[in-house]
């Protein structure tokens, strides 16, 4: 079965008017077909035996003349009368032909001699030839007068009306699913995190309850997001103005004693409040644009440079993609730096075609057990024998990084990298 709406629709309209149809034409041609043709047949054969036994009854009339002309003026049939040669060789059947087996069947059965009949071809004449005792007699008769011809035009109306009707029913069809599929691509975006302001709920009223409760849902979400980012950076902002203070103090009591560990501390808790924060806000309000790839890789092989690591890139196909740059530009950079921290040698390989963006990042590093890869994306998680990509120490670094890609429509997966450390697999649709 095909998978689309679409098609499952014009397959409700076109089979059972297919099995409808079927059985009409199969009792059509069983019951009417069939049945006018073979009593035309029998009126046909009826006539070519009434002929022959008024030649066998008066045997005297010369050259049969008065039978010839009554046959011709009032049963419609063309007569000849040839010599006792032999009949000509039976011709080939036709694959189908309903008229050659019911005259050859009635022949049979009302005359019962030897015959020979000419149905084959589009002519408007049948031949019938028929042994007598010293004599052929041949007969002529029209195609109409011994078969139902008009069943072609039943056939073509039934199939034309069929037509009429697909054609009808396809641009209906076409209009009632249009609405669902807007809907569709609504959704895919949203989820995407691009706008779509044009898009109004529209068709029959079911499909309209759907794309207003679609409407309604992403109206709260959004509310969602905007409320809990608004009262995140309103309580980082409380917070932030509490820790100045702090170093204020600590800067006027002019003693140095244990002065650097509490400004360690407040250093952490401010690098913890930018992290929850940045988790909270996941990057929803950026809008998609374009993002080169090989200028991000520059930048990545920049800060290789600077931290001494081997990074190693390569881009397949497309180097422009369509994402949320800022957002996809951190979580690249997030990844591929928590891979400088463990590891020596990185290898990032970008394959952008057919509508995805893959990106994989290998790294040497120790990894991360495969127990533990899929609990790592927790938000608050920290793994102390693996790898953390939250440099603040909040256990928000893989939490956010899958966060960003599961707003581009994608995901993030770990595996074991081939270089002996930690894969990370990052699939969005660009």
């Amino acid at each position: 079965m095909p998978k689309r709406l679409y098609a499952r629709s014009l397959i409700i309209v076109i089979a059972p008017m297919i099995l409808l149809q079927s059985v009409v034409a199969f009792i059509f041609l069983e019951r009417h077909w069939q049945t006018v043709t073979q009593r035309l047949s029998q009126a046909v054969v009826r006539d070519i035996a009434a002929v022959i036994d008024l030649m066998e009854t008066y045997p005297h009339d010369a050259d049969y003349a008065n039978i010839i002309r009554v046959a011709q003026d009032r049963l419609q049939l063309k007569v000849d009368i040839l010599p006792p040669d032999p009949l000509p060789p039976p011709g080939p059947k036709p694959f189908f032909s309903l008229l050659d087996e019911t005259l050859s069947s009635e022949i049979t059965r009302q005359i019962n001699r030897p015959f020979w009949i000419d149905t084959v071809g589009n002519s408007n004449i049948i031949e019938v030839r028929v042994q007598l005792e010293d004599k052929v007699l041949r007969v002529f008769v029209r195609r109409s007068q011994a078969y139902a011809s008009n069943t072609y035009i039943f056939l073509i109306w039934m199939i034309g009306t069929s037509v009429v009707l697909l054609l009808i029913a396809v641009p209906f069809l076409r209009n009632q699913i249009r609405p669902i599929l807007t809907l569709a691509e609504a959704a895919e975006s949203f989820g995407k995190g691009r706008p779509m302001p044009d898009f109004r709920p529209r068709g029959a009223e079911e499909v309209r309850r759907a794309g207003i409760a679609f409407v309604q849902m992403r109206e709260r979400i959004e509310r969602q997001i905007e409320q809990r980012t608004a009262m995140l950076t309103g309580v980082s902002h409380d917070l932030r103005t509490i820790l100045t203070r702090f170093k204020l103090q600590l800067a006027l009591t002019g003693s140095k004693a244990g002065a650097e560990a509490l400004n360690q501390d407040i250093e952490d808790m401010q690098s913890m409040l930018e992290g929850y924060l940045a988790f909270a806000r996941g990057q929803t309000a950026e809008d998609a644009g374009r993002m080169d790839m090989e200028a991000c890789f520059a930048k990545l092989s920049e800060e290789a440079r600077l931290r001494k690591r081997k990074l190693t890139t390569k881009i397949v196909g497309n180097r422009e993609v369509m994402v949320r740059p800022t957002a996809f530009a951190r979580l690249i950079s997030n990844i591929v730096s928590n891979a400088f921290r463990y590891a020596k040698t990185v290898e990032i390989t970008a394959d952008h075609g057919g509508g995805m963006l893959t990106v994989t990042i290998d790294d040497d590093g120790p990894g991360i057990p495969p127990e533990k890869r899929e609990h790592v994306f927790k938000p608050f998680v920290r793994l102390d024998e693996a790898r953390n990509l939250d440099a603040s120490g909040t256990g928000l670094g893989l939490s956010i990084a899958r966060d960003i890609a599961r707003g581009h429509g994608g995901d993030i997966t770990l595996a074991e990298s081939p270089l002996g450390g930690l894969r990370a697999v990052i699939k969005v649709p660009a």
